[in-house]
């Protein structure tokens, strides 16, 4: 309110999804506000402050009006995707709501419908369905609520690339903590335009982009993410013609970045004003490198990529450093294997890692999760945090919240919150090497699978742009086999069963020969066949289920016959 009393006809958001007009839909500060009004005195009409409101929304600005006005009205929000095409999207979106208890379901007149017909198939009880959209609500009624730093704001549900989805409570001192830190690393002032294309329900998107616009900055500007899939240069064309200073994506749109604009597309930009954030996903130095070196042409400034690492826990972001270059630090291979992070002499193999700057949001801890004893630098460990950007625990999940954010070390410090990362401080930076619960223990050896995946995809080009999954099978999993070695990866179908084949034996010969370990089986799946959050990360652990149970529908499977038979037998006593 007090950004729409300043400065009343400064655009608050702008969405973009026909690029024959680049200017957009607008929707300035004043209007925003008597929208947020009207829809926030009706929410108070009808529930009361806690209540928690579901918001399935197409791209757009109503997301954005919906959010402000639960804000307004003291009502919890719960952003969500809308249901979606795939069963598995709808059931996550129903246990969502279920989860949360929403009361209310915020939509808009052109998604009511669908989400209707999820709301009857999914037999949802004890929410309405309002359309935000259609005028109902009287902005001179409304009364603000009573918020203090410990209010919930929103439950932020996690993408669940290791299990299913919780409910993050996060205050609004979370929130105003985590936009300051934001303002700070990034070094933005209230001239700075935010703008992405990232979807709003993801915490990227809110709490990145859309709140730092909002609240500190000079609005925010939204593509729609399907305009960006098609044609990622939409997405940079429009940073430049919108003046956007600020962006942030996870690393696979700046992969798409660099394969995909052309050298005619890049003629046309000027990107030397915009700050980019990398997240979300492991950073990888590949990326990094490619896209600083494909920009610098259009004025892309060397330090203008920072990575950063952050998790919804966290609010969001956890590290990051602007300012310098992107460090690229090439570390002893087999060092990394025995979790301790080494430069390289050059002698031995090497691995090359990003660091994602300083701990900001929070204070940070490296562990041994086994024992909780606090590590030096050098020793890769789980990533414990601490600080005025953790948030308040899992909505209505005591257990998960124990577990998760009350860890204390060996030595009685605490509590912290566990990420279930892994990475090691470095020189001040943080370097994130996997998930504790995505790496393979082999031998003594402990192999991270992005590292496995990435150089699958760099070696053969048939998997260039798609998305894998590696994992171990016959560890505690009924499958009685000594733990293996399986490989998931997307491939278009065109190939043709004979090339599948070939290219199945030599993805095997790859990681042996690259990570001196046997490949029991590789399974090629079609596009969109590897699950992912809806931040783009891999989704590993339902790869894994889908495979032990003989769901993957494969174009291609190629299996140890040892493996095979373990499998069959497992199937035939779980009924599965």
């Amino acid at each position: 309110m007090e950004q729409a009393a300043r400065n009343p006809q400064q655009p608050a958001v702008t969405f973009i999804s026909d690029f024959s007009d680049i200017g957009g839909t607008v929707r300035d500060r004043a209007a925003l506000d008597l929208h947020s009004r009207r829809i926030a005195s009706w929410l108070r009409e009808r529930f009361s402050p806690g209540d928690r409101a579901l918001l399935p929304y197409s791209p757009g600005i109503e997301f954005t009006t919906a959010f402000s006005a639960c804000v307004y009205a003291g009502v919890i929000a719960v952003p969500a995707p809308l249901p979606g095409r795939y069963r598995h999207e709808r059931r996550r979106l129903a246990a969502i709501a279920r989860d949360a208890g929403v009361r209310v379901v915020l939509t808009q007149r052109g998604d009511l419908p669908d989400v209707e017909k999820w709301f009857a198939e999914e037999g949802i009880v004890g929410a309405v369905c309002h359309t935000t959209d259609t005028g109902e609500g009287d902005p001179d009624a409304w009364t603000a609520p009573e918020v203090s730093p410990d209010t919930l704001a929103l439950l932020q549900y996690t993408s669940g690339s290791t299990g299913d989805p919780k409910g993050v409570m996060v205050t609004h001192g979370n929130l105003v903590a985590n936009v300051e830190r934001m303002a700070d690393t990034f070094r933005n002032d209230g001239e700075t335009t935010y703008g992405g294309w990232i979807p709003l329900y993801h915490d990227m998107g809110l709490i990145g982009l859309m709140l730092p616009g909002l609240l500190c900055g000079d609005g925010y500007v939204q593509m729609d993410p399907m305009s960006f899939l098609r044609r990622p240069y939409h997405w940079l064309r429009m940073l430049d013609a919108h003046g956007v200073g600020f962006t942030a994506a996870p690393d696979f749109g700046y992969e798409m970045c660099a394969r995909r604009v052309t050298d005619e597309q890049l003629a046309t930009l000027d990107l030397s004003r915009v700050k980019f954030a990398d997240g979300s996903e492991p950073v990888r130095a590949e990326v990094v490198t490619a896209f600083t070196e494909r920009f610098a042409a259009a004025g892309l400034r060397p330090d203008a990529l920072i990575p950063v690492y952050g998790l919804a826990e966290a609010t969001l972001m956890a590290s990051g450093t602007s300012g310098r270059p992107a460090l690229r630090t090439g570390v002893d291979a087999k060092a990394l294997e025995n979790r301790v992070l080494r430069p390289a002499t050059g002698t031995e193999p090497s691995r090359v890692l990003v660091g994602c700057g300083a701990p900001t949001g929070s204070d940070a801890l490296i562990v041994d999760p086994g024992t909780g004893e606090a590590l030096p630098d050098g020793r890769i460990g789980e990533i414990w945090l601490d600080g005025p950007c953790v948030t308040a625990g899992y909505w209505d999940n005591d257990d998960a919240t124990d577990a998760t954010f009350h860890a204390r070390t060996s030595d009685g410090r605490g509590p912290f919150l566990r990420t279930g990362d892994l990475g090691a401080l470095l020189d001040g930076d943080l370097y994130i090497t996997g998930r504790s619960k995505d790496v393979l223990v082999l031998h003594g050896r402990n192999l991270h699978p992005s590292d496995i995946e990435y150089e699958l995809r760099s070696q053969h080009e048939e998997l260039e742009g798609l998305h894998g999954a590696v994992f171990l099978v016959g560890d505690d999993d009924r499958v009685d086999i000594a733990p293996s070695v399986v490989a998931v990866h997307e491939i278009r179908a065109h190939w043709g069963a004979e090339r599948h084949g070939r290219i199945a034996v030599d993805m095997k010969q790859t990681v042996a020969r690259e990570f001196g370990v046997p490949v029991a089986a590789v399974a090629l799946v079609r596009p969109g066949g590897v699950r992912r959050t809806t931040s783009g990360k891999v989704q590993r652990a339902a790869m894994r289920a889908l495979y032990l149970t003989g769901e993957l529908d494969t174009l291609h499977l190629g299996e140890d016959p040892l493996l095979t038979a373990a499998l069959a037998e497992r199937r035939r006593v779980t009924g599965r």
